[in-house]
């Protein structure tokens, strides 16, 4: 019997790989943090399986050269670095780990939306430029409270439903927008009210967006939806940097259209425009929804049993194509 040859193109955590290993695979870690894209080719034409990670793109190229690829595993919920319908055609099955990403990524759009609407980050600043200059004061530094505020989740799926049920905890009242509304059952659950995306924008006092990237998600939060927000309003991206378009978020914070934006995501990373950089009023992180060492070692895993059920003829749960 042929032994399956796996090539990881990002050093993750070797305990990550440990399905693999007890699958008894051959495993063949990059040389460096990230696999170059002759490294990647070569070890294609060994391997017949590929474990890829989120935004790290997997060239066209190397996937139309690749004869021997049958399975590219991603590690990560979003798999908008892999051109599906190219893996479909030549009949690569393509899995994700969205489970494993659920509540860390929901646990920083809380921690997000505190430090924005209460500028801890702020704050933390200033009195570390030079804290003679910080007022202290009753009335000075005030932010904004969660309670009785309106949080409207863009993307009701996994993460939504995640953060939604924090953010009841913090006494807040929830929209949603989505494709399809959910079950009556589902919105009881969640204490959740369906809205259009331009009523959610017009009445959310923070809007926090849940959406994978797709064609009819690109640039989603243009001029005309930044337009619709109140002037007091947050927005909080944790989803994709291209769900947003930045330029016209840049204007919208710089003319006080809006109140503030909180972002874990950007559209050209690990570029980040410098406006961002420059506002107190925006907050920035980079790309750390999962950052947290036990989800990384999780989503590693689970990528590896993708394979390993692939392989082994089992269902596969966490399919995106074919």
């Amino acid at each position: 019997m042929k032994k399956h040859c796996v090539f990881v193109s990002y050093r993750i955590p070797e305990e990550s790989l440990t399905p693999l290993v007890e699958a008894g695979y051959e495993v063949i870690r990059p040389e460096g943090t990230i696999a170059g894209k002759e490294e990647t080719r070569r070890n294609l034409e060994r391997c017949d399986a590929v474990l890829s990670v989120f935004g790290t793109p997997f060239p066209d190229e190397l996937m139309e050269s690749a004869k021997n690829l049958r399975i590219i595993s991603n590690y990560g919920a979003g798999v908008d670095n892999i051109n599906l319908p190219l893996a479909t055609k030549r009949g690569i099955v393509v899995t994700n780990t969205p489970d494993q990403v659920t509540e860390p990524t929901a646990e920083l759009a809380m921690a997000l939306m505190l430090s924005l609407v209460r500028r801890v980050t702020e704050m933390d600043r200033k009195l570390r430029r030079d804290k003679r200059k910080v007022k202290w004061g009753v009335m000075e530094n005030l932010g904004m409270t969660l309670q009785h505020k309106t949080l409207g989740i863009v993307g009701m799926g996994r993460i939504g439903k995640a953060t939604a049920r924090r953010a009841t905890a913090f006494g807040m009242e929830i929209i949603y927008n989505m494709r399809h509304q959910l079950p009556e059952t589902e919105e009881k659950e969640l204490n959740a009210r369906y809205m259009t995306l331009e009523n959610l924008l017009r009445t959310a006092d923070v809007i926090s967006l849940h959406t994978p990237l797709t064609e009819n998600t690109w640039h989603l939060i243009g001029e005309k939806e930044l337009g619709l927000m109140k002037p007091s309003a947050f927005l909080v991206n944790t989803a994709r940097g291209a769900v947003v378009d930045e330029p016209e978020l840049i204007r919208a914070l710089q003319e006080k259209r809006i109140a503030g934006a909180a972002l874990d995501v950007f559209e050209k990373e690990p570029e980040i425009p410098d406006a961002f950089l420059k506002m107190e009023n925006v907050v920035v992180v980079p790309h750390i929804g999962t950052a947290a060492w036990e989800t990384r070692v999780e989503i590693g895993k689970q990528a590896a049993r993708n394979i390993v059920d692939f392989f082994g003829g089992k269902p596969l749960k966490y399919k995106v194509n074919l």
